[in-house]
């Protein structure tokens, strides 16, 4: 078959090579005939011709005046032998917005990251066109191009400028264009219901337009739909864009006649963050307002959105309650705002939020800038550990809502319904990897959570040692007190120290009982969690999903043949046959693998969460108390030291004067030696005895004995004085 082909002066295109088809022209991929560089080139046919000159060269005007990255360039204008114009522009090889939206895969939605791509450029690109006064008048997916670049990033671009003219912000204009979904009630109603009136229209047009535009590449659907859809129900479609409450972005009528279901946020089924969701829903409620008085003004809407991509996005776990959140704070703010984000997401209070990174604690002061936090994803987030009592029993995700097969043999109705199930599958796909995700983020949190308690613990046996030392110094203070002291006559201190320091001798061994005793719950609690760290590792249920889409996804490209062919053979109707009880059965797997497997796991491990996090948060309670306790007590005892020294010093000096005064009115030379010869015995009987405990300290490490934690309770060891 030939192929049919039409060229102008420099320019070569085939009739084949369709990118677009308006009203007034048609859009191919072209070649340069030098260069064969790649081009899209925009054929104006003869209903264009049919408007008035000035009309007609709007668009050459427009794109000639216009220059920015967001916004499609023109090259050149070309003629057709027949003389038609020919406008020459940059080709985008990614196609549209409104063809990426219609991918089985983005259904409920663009990812977060596609989503805020499309948010920058499509400002960007209304920025510049309100700097030259432009009016678009036709904002719409399928009028914003995608170029792919060689990283594999997305630039979104501005086209289809026939719509456009010139106009500043206070001027209005009569004329109507656009998309009909997409337009903005006042000229909904004169345009397609036919229903004159004398409104004039200005700049906010444009932004109901680019609110709506947001709101379909946000979810996957428009705002708007009455029963039956937007092009079925005219006069539902109007009543609610101009009916709908103050606040509300969205508005649908499921049954005919029905109310209309209005609702103020973004559907669970997006994939946009709760963070996210929280800054965008006030910008698309301001500019999804029909009273062009109550409308957002283009300032508004750019400082608002410029706010929102200025925002560094921080993505956060929430451990106790298994739940990801992306904190969106300006890079200058404090940690200490940052802080009040997340007790604002996560209900978590400022003073009970511990963070880790990377399986480490993330020390940070209150008046640092969060430039400064670690870089962050989705699967290495900052993990929030809460030292209060949290609840972990809500699931991040709502099982996909499944239509019903068509039970009559019927091409067009199982092809469309093929292509919605293809994307409600890879909605139960993007289910399961978030949950493999946070099964992975459970795991690897509460094993940085129980090394850290392991860290506490030996913090409290040193304290322990410390303590032992101290007190070993204490008795034997004590002891030469008495032995040195006892036929003076001199105040030896209180009669009960010796009582007291005695009791902290005998409830030694009950504190390291108990700390050894939290070592063994540790082990074992890390023995589970390796054990399900090694089922999460074996486990291939993303795998077993992404064979079943696959699958699904062939029996669509069949049925999509099936459908182009219309009235199909009889041997191929028994094809189509079975492949719907094949479709039916692979949906049946989908939904018992999602059900049985994937959740039931995770529901398995939040159990297991739930348990270890109890035990957990009375660990570090006690283990914080004990830590109190211990630096009390070696307080305590280092003043009793000190009063024992003072007690010695005076017996001392005592025993001395009195030995002094029965021989001889002063003190002899021989005497002097003889004390200091006892104070070096002294001395080296401490540095032995020193010696002696640091070997006692070992010992008391690797004591073996078992005894309940309760050993650890303050109230049981330590004595009110000293």
């Amino acid at each position: 078959m030939s192929v049919i082909t039409a060229s102008t002066a420099n320019y070569l295109w085939s009739l084949h090579d369709v990118l677009g088809q308006g009203a007034t022209a048609s859009v191919y991929k072209a070649r340069n005939k030098k260069s064969g560089e790649l081009v899209a080139v925009k054929v104006f046919n003869v209903v264009s011709y049919n408007r008035p000159h000035e009309v007609q060269m709007r668009e050459f005007e427009m794109l000639r005046k216009l220059n920015h990255s967001n916004i499609v360039k023109l090259f050149t204008v070309e003629e057709l032998p027949s003389k038609q114009k020919v406008l020459v522009m940059e080709y985008c090889s990614g196609g549209s917005l409104l063809s990426l939206l219609e991918e089985p895969e983005n259904a409920f939605g663009l990812p977060e990251t596609e989503f805020l791509t499309v948010l920058q450029c499509v400002v960007q690109g209304m920025n510049h066109l309100r700097e030259n006064g432009v009016v678009h008048r036709d904002i719409k997916p399928g009028n914003i191009m995608r170029q792919v670049g060689e990283d594999g990033k997305s630039v979104y671009k501005l086209t289809d400028f026939g719509a456009a003219r010139e106009l500043e912000d206070d001027e209005k204009f009569l004329s109507i264009y656009g998309t009909e979904e997409y337009l903005h009630p006042d000229m909904y109603e004169r345009a397609v219901l036919r229903k004159p009136h004398q409104k004039s229209y200005g700049v906010s047009v444009d932004l109901w337009s680019i609110g709506v535009t947001f709101y379909h590449a946000a979810t996957g659907s428009l705002p708007f739909i009455p029963y039956g859809g937007p092009r079925r129900n005219k006069p539902i479609m109007y009543k609610i864009t101009t009916e709908k409450p103050m606040g509300a972005i969205s508005g649908i009528q499921r049954v005919l006649d029905g109310p209309i279901e209005w609702s103020d946020h973004l559907p669970h089924s997006c994939q946009l963050s709760q963070g996210l969701t929280v800054q965008l829903v006030p910008v698309l409620a301001g500019i999804l307002e029909a009273d062009q008085e109550r409308c957002w003004g283009f300032d508004q809407f750019f400082t608002a959105t410029t706010d929102i991509l200025q925002r560094q996005p921080v993505h956060l776990f929430a451990l106790q309650q298994a739940m990801a959140h992306c904190i969106y704070i300006h890079h200058y703010n404090t940690v200490s705002v940052f802080y009040e984000e997340v007790a604002s997401q996560t209900g978590i209070g400022v003073q009970l939020q511990h963070l880790l990174y990377l399986g480490h604690d993330l020390p940070l002061e209150g008046n640092m800038k969060v430039v400064n936090l670690p870089s962050t994803s989705p699967t290495r987030p900052l993990i929030l550990l809460s030292y209060g009592i949290e609840a972990n029993t809500s699931l991040p995700f709502r099982e996909p809502e499944t239509p019903v097969i068509p039970s009559r043999f019927d091409v067009l109705a199982d092809y469309n319904y093929s292509r919605v199930i293809v994307g409600v599958v890879h909605q139960y796909l993007r289910i399961v990897q978030l949950l493999h995700t946070h099964r992975e983020l459970l795991l690897q949190g509460y094993y940085s959570y129980m090394m850290r308690l392991r860290k506490e613990c030996g913090e409290a046996m040193h304290s322990i040692a410390m303590i032992t030392i101290r007190l070993q110094s204490c008795l034997n203070t004590e002891h030469r007190i008495h032995t040195v002291g006892h036929n003076s006559s001199e105040n030896q201190g209180p009669v009960d120290n010796s009582q007291k320091l005695q009791l902290v001798h005998e409830h030694l061994p009950m504190y390291t009982a108990g700390i050894q005793e939290f070592q063994n719950r540790l082990d074992h609690l890390q023995i589970e969690q390796a054990k399900l760290a090694e089922a999460l590792a074996n486990d291939k249920s993303s795998q077993k999903m992404e064979m079943l889409l696959q699958k699904i996804t062939t029996i669509h490209q069949h049925y999509r043949k099936d459908r182009l062919t219309g009235k199909l053979a009889y041997n191929d109707e028994q094809i189509h046959k079975f492949e719907k009880i094949h479709l039916s059965s692979h949906i049946k797997r989908v939904k018992s693998l999602f059900r049985e497997d994937c959740v039931q796991r995770f529901k398995e491990l939040l159990a297991s969460t739930k348990t270890w996090s109890g035990v957990l948060l009375e660990m570090h309670t006690r283990l914080q108390d004990f830590s109190f306790f211990s630096k009390g007590l070696l307080a305590d005892l280092e003043m009793s030291e000190q009063n024992q020294n003072k007690v010695l010093d005076r017996i001392l000096f005592s025993v001395q004067s009195k030995r002094a005064g029965q021989q001889q009115p002063a003190i002899t030379p021989t005497d002097k030696d003889q004390m200091v010869s006892r104070m070096h015995r002294l001395k080296e009987e401490m540095e032995i005895l020193v010696r002696e405990l640091q070997c006692n300290n070992s010992m008391i490490e690797s004591l073996g004995a078992v005894n309940s934690p309760a050993a650890l309770e303050p109230s049981l060891a330590r004595p009110s004085t000293l």
